[in-house]
């Protein structure tokens, strides 16, 4: 098919080069906006639409894809795809695109700075100096804890997993891991295999790298917080419903553990009013795991790329549902 008889939906705003890339083999109809498509404006796009390139803020139902009866691929710009009906897509025979192994060490170096951020109070120490309170040195004063030495509970040793373990190594810190099974050749990255009560027990910093599923979500509950120790940091890089955020509320007020450092909440955005930021132990940020450059541009060549191999009818690189491509 020429390039006037293709037709591809774009979600958001991307960068030119990355649009061009896209204009050179078919009509475009961008979403040209910071902010994320509404649902019905998408459903209304999708129609007589070859390709989709899309952000893990839209939702890709069964709906949609109804409308969308000429839907030759989904190409997501992200790792994730919780967004995306995958068994529907699988039913409908469209192959479903990620970008994964491109931002595990950029998302692994984000969970080390909230690491560090959490127990040596970095962002209250310059809230701190902001307001004026810095005086005579004291003692005790701004003191926090140490990521040289502690125990770090992995939960989730994949790509990004294991990314953060070679880190740890070099902070001599003591590695435990969870996850469904262990693989012997986990050992390399001097990580320990444990159950979960365990890991939660004896860890100083549990970090969470595993994906959003039906046996994960939730995952970090009231339970769960309290096996953990008082003096322990909640990292969370992965997903926000994997945490139970109303216990976790409960878990920081009540000292029932010291902190928490979160890349990933429930809602995205947070809003401005939501409890958890009123909490001088908690460090927010705003989902900035891939958030560097050289590491989003890798993510929108990928997702190119297995949007242009979708609608010329070739095998995508990356593709989350390779059953579509079984006899």
């Amino acid at each position: 098919m020429s390039r006037d008889e293709l037709k591809v939906v774009v979600t958001r705003r991307l960068p030119d080069e990355i649009l061009a890339r896209i204009r050179e083999a078919a009509s475009v109809q961008l979403w040209d906006s910071d902010d994320p498509i509404p649902y019905d404006t998408l459903v209304e796009w999708i129609a007589n639409c070859d390709g989709l390139y899309c952000l893990l803020t839209e939702r890709i139902d069964a709906g949609l894809l109804d409308v969308g009866s000429k839907l030759k691929v989904i190409s997501q710009m992200a790792v994730g795809y919780d967004n995306i009906d995958i068994a529907a897509c699988t039913t409908k025979r469209i192959p479903v695109g990620n970008t994964p192994g491109v931002l595990d060490e950029t998302t692994a170096d984000l969970a080390l700075a909230l690491m560090l951020a959490s127990a040596r109070r970095i962002v209250e120490g310059a809230d701190f100096v902001k307001a004026g309170k810095w005086g005579a040195w004291r003692p005790m004063e701004m003191v926090g804890r140490d990521l040289y030495g502690s125990t770090v509970g992995i939960i989730g040793l994949g790509r990004i997993g294991k990314a953060v373990a070679r880190r740890l190594n070099g902070f001599g810190c003591k590695l435990l891991y969870f996850q469904r099974s262990s693989d012997p050749k986990d050992v390399e990255f001097g990580a320990s295999y444990v159950d979960l009560p365990t890991l939660l027990r004896e860890s100083d910093f549990v970090t969470l790298h595993c994906p959003l599923n039906a046996e994960t979500r939730g995952l970090i509950d009231k339970a769960a917080l309290r096996q953990m120790k008082p003096t322990a940091i909640l990292i969370n890089t992965a997903r926000g419903p994997i945490v139970d955020q109303e216990a976790l509320y409960w878990a920081l007020t009540d000292g029932v553990i010291a902190g928490a450092g979160l890349d990933v909440t429930t809602p995205e955005p947070l809003p401005k009013d939501h409890p958890l930021l009123s909490l001088a132990n908690v460090v927010v940020v705003p989902h900035i795991g891939s958030a560097t450059i050289a590491t989003r541009m890798r993510m929108a060549t990928l997702a190119v790329e297995n949007l242009l191999a979708g609608i010329y009818g070739e095998r995508l690189p990356f593709c989350v549902n390779p059953e579509v491509y079984e006899s």
